[in-house]
């Protein structure tokens, strides 16, 4: 492919952020297009997708007609597809999988902590309002931007119980945010990236949602800027890895001689897809603390919610952590989940038990049969 892909999204789009950033990390050519979207493709002449969500992504199908694709997770494997350099999937299919299932963690539970401070706390909200409307158009006029304001306000409001954010369940929901900034701390005192030296899937995941946790809204900004400097960090620098390679350092910059640095024969831009990936018999004890995470509160949801579609019922509640936590049933998030399981039966018996030995006990293998 040669023509920039197109997308179009907003700057306080978690998922429009995940996908920027890793197009810039592997090279792939593009296009961004801020603002409404229905309203941009119609410029284009390109039907939109159904439902509009964002990013949404412009892809020529092989008759080279235009085509809408919206939901990351499968685009970004679309486009391991086109382009072979800098993959974002790790080679071993063990790493693989755990990739998958952090991937969605970041998608469908980290969401949650974004949703929960943007809409519950007043000042959050009155950020929000605000700067949503001037990300869409920036010479908008006083009256129309509190207008506006006001409407996307109430609406996302009256939405927060949907993904269960209510007085009952904040205490939880900041909780799990501060383990998991406490757990990217200490992870990235080891690691640069989830697994290993280079970025994965799952990496762009979580930067997704922390670009508005840590630069958007402001309860959680103060709370990571207090408890994890390492993660406010990488967040900036996962914003733009174009050129990332296996020889940075603090260098001469701070009067540290490295050996390195002069030496552009040894800079290595992982354009090898094998290089630069964790070996599964070396997983440190930081990634598996991340899962145990991911066991104690998504899982926990995952099951209850398919439950729920199975019985039909609207809303389901569940015991995480040792609180309540109730809201909508989802039939995306069933989909979520044997997406999973898919992913997981893909793996040879041996994979298969050598996950289960690495994260058994986390609260992962019970969705894994």
């Amino acid at each position: 492919m040669t023509d920039p892909i197109k997308v179009f999204g907003n700057v306080g789009s978690p998922y429009t952020q995940k996908m920027l950033s890793l197009l810039r990390y592997r090279n792939i050519p593009y296009s961004v297009s801020w603002g409404d979207v229905v309203q941009n493709l119609s410029f284009l002449n390109i039907e939109p997708p159904k439902p509009v969500l964002l990013p949404t992504m412009v892809f020529k199908d092989d008759e080279g007609s235009d085509i809408c694709r919206t939901d990351t997770t499968p685009i970004i494997r679309y486009l391991e597809e086109l382009y072979k350099e800098k993959s974002v999937i790790p080679p071993s299919p063990i790493l693989s999988f755990l990739n998958y299932l952090l991937e969605d963690f970041a998608d469908e539970w980290t969401t949650k902590y974004m949703f929960h401070y943007r809409w519950y706390f007043n000042e959050d909200a009155d950020n929000a309002k605000k700067m949503l409307v001037l990300q869409h158009k920036i010479d908008i006029d006083d009256e129309s931007m509190n207008q506006f304001g006001d409407i996307i306000a109430d609406r996302q409001i009256n939405r927060l119980w949907v993904v269960g954010s209510n007085d009952d369940t904040a205490k939880l929901i900041d909780q799990s945010y501060k383990r998991y900034l406490s757990l990217m701390e200490k992870h990235l005192k080891f690691l640069p990236f989830m697994f290993g030296q280079r970025p994965s899937s799952s990496d762009f995941g979580l930067y997704g949602q922390l670009t508005q946790l840590v630069g958007f809204d402001p309860t959680p900004r103060n709370i990571a800027y207090k408890q994890s400097p390492r993660t406010v960090s990488w967040v900036n620098i996962m914003s733009d890895l174009s050129g990332l390679h296996d020889s940075g350092g603090i260098g001469e910059f701070f009067g540290v001689k490295s050996n390195q640095a002069n030496n552009k024969n040894k800079l290595n831009y992982f354009k090898d897809n094998s290089y630069g990936w964790l070996d599964v018999n070396n997983i440190p004890n930081s990634l598996i603390e991340i899962f145990n995470e991911v066991g104690k509160v998504y899982i926990p949801c995952l099951i209850a919610n398919a439950n729920a579609y199975k019985n039909g019922d609207e809303v389901w509640e569940t015991s995480i952590d040792g609180e309540i936590w109730k809201q909508k049933t989802f039939p995306y998030q069933v989909k979520c989940l044997n997406w999973i399981k898919d992913e997981f039966n893909m793996l040879s018996p041996d994979d298969k038990e050598t996950t289960l030995n690495l994260i058994g006990g986390s609260g992962c293998e019970k969705i894994l049969d």
